[in-house]
């Protein structure tokens, strides 16, 4: 396996953990529910960096600054 950073092994461990508190049930839409757990914080830290400010935030994360408003707006972020 390559080096993983320290993100990609939290995710890889939080997801064994998933997989082994589900107990055999079915899983179900597991990529929205990662992607609703990191995505807000994500947000959150790279406003943070760019002070506030939106167009660099949207640059930051390589997106487009109304699908960041759109984003923001989603997750209740001001």
């Amino acid at each position: 396996m390559m080096n993983e950073n320290e993100i990609a092994i939290c995710v890889r461990k939080a997801m064994t953990q998933y997989f082994a508190d589900l107990d055999g049930e079915t899983p179900c839409a597991v990529y929205e529910m990662v992607v609703g757990c990191v995505e807000k914080p994500l947000l959150e830290v790279i406003l943070h960096q760019a002070e506030g400010n939106q167009t660099r935030a949207a640059e930051m994360l390589g997106i487009n600054r109304n699908t960041l408003r759109k984003k923001m707006q989603a997750h209740g972020i001001k």
